[in-house]
């Protein structure tokens, strides 16, 4: 690694002041995935600021029925808190799929969003990689790419997000605390936070220069509504996706048509990919297997497979199939989630 400098932050003003004075400069809390990307000489910052001990760590009641999930909430924690698991199982469920347990024990909720794509040529500093810096080419497109992205990547940038929390929070219709100093607050939705490469594929995120995750907030769930999560990956043990699907379904108990659907793809993009051409054609229509195929496949007509990678069009097709039809009840499959 290259030397840095190391500031302990007390407060959310001390760390913002910090990255000021430090250009270059990185934040720090579980560091799973910012410190291997300083080992690989990726990220070279000039200071790490540590916020792993500001007051960032606590899960809490909202007044409308929502939590608010702290952005240095581990994510065993998240995964294993009762009110999460009772009224966000899907978001449970994408947290245990997401790492090994090692890694959920130190991993917080906004390092799980600031974390880098994994794709090889990225942490290959010998390799091209418009990424890492901008310009210099994106190897993955004529190299390997069987893992890269079908939807939403551009010429510059072909590289997939590996969150699956992300993917639940799209779903869940979730919003992003940031703070950037004393009278510089915002929100972003969950859906929206992550960019698409576009030309810019360098910038990862909506996040400005100096920001910080402050914490997650979650809406109140819907009474009736049903979740589910499916991953598809090389091995059963700790991999990143090679697709995933998270869906909410409300189903009218009169008629059974659908009254919501909200449907989130991963590792298909960039960034989580909110399946709106599939949630409007879904919307008031009787889920019948074949409605869904077609409003399902609607969306995916919009992709854009490489030599090596189409095959992830039918995986996703036919996890989004199967997870929309186990919560709707239209065939036979795992219990669905209340």
């Amino acid at each position: 690694m290259k030397p840095f400098a190391y500031v302990r932050a007390t407060s959310l003003r001390e760390a913002a002041d910090a990255y000021a004075a430090h250009p270059g400069s990185r934040y720090l809390a579980g560091g799973t995935n910012l410190v291997d990307l300083m080992k690989l000489g990726v990220e070279t910052p000039t200071a790490l600021i540590d916020i792993s001990r500001l007051p960032l760590d606590g899960i809490t009641e909202l007044p409308d029925g929502g939590l608010h999930i702290g952005a240095t909430v581990r994510n065993s924690d998240l995964a294993a808190d009762p009110r999460v698991r009772a009224r966000y199982p899907l978001l449970a469920r994408a947290l245990l799929a997401g790492a090994s347990g090692q890694l959920r024990n130190v991993a917080t909720t906004g390092g799980n969003l600031l974390q880098r794509t994994r794709c090889g040529y990225f942490q290959d500093p010998s390799k091209p990689c418009n990424k890492r810096e901008p310009g210099s080419g994106c190897a993955a497109r004529e190299g390997i790419h069987r893992d890269h992205a079908v939807l939403g990547q551009s010429e510059h940038c072909i590289a997939t997000h590996p969150s699956d929390m992300a993917v639940a929070l799209a779903a869940l219709d979730a919003e992003v605390e940031l703070y950037g100093g004393p009278d510089s607050s915002r929100t972003v939705e969950a859906a929206h936070f992550h960019r698409l490469p576009a030309d810019h594929p360098e910038q990862d995120t909506v996040i400005r220069p100096g920001e910080i995750i402050t914490g997650v907030r979650l809406p109140a769930p819907v009474p009736g509504a049903r979740s589910l999560h499916r991953k598809a990956r090389d091995r059963a043990s700790y991999a990143f996706a090679l697709a995933s699907v998270a869906v909410v379904l409300d189903l009218d108990p009169e008629d059974g048509r659908v009254r919501r659907c909200a449907l989130a793809f991963g590792g298909l993009a960039p960034r989580p990919w909110r399946a709106t051409e599939t949630e409007a054609r879904l919307t008031g229509a009787a889920p019948h297997p074949d409605t869904v195929r077609a409003a399902v496949d609607a969306e995916l007509d919009r992709a854009q497979p490489l030599r090596d990678n189409a095959y992830k069009i039918l995986l996703a097709r036919n996890l989004a199939c199967a997870a929309i039809a186990t919560l709707a009840g239209t065939r036979p499959g795992a219990p669905a989630t209340p």
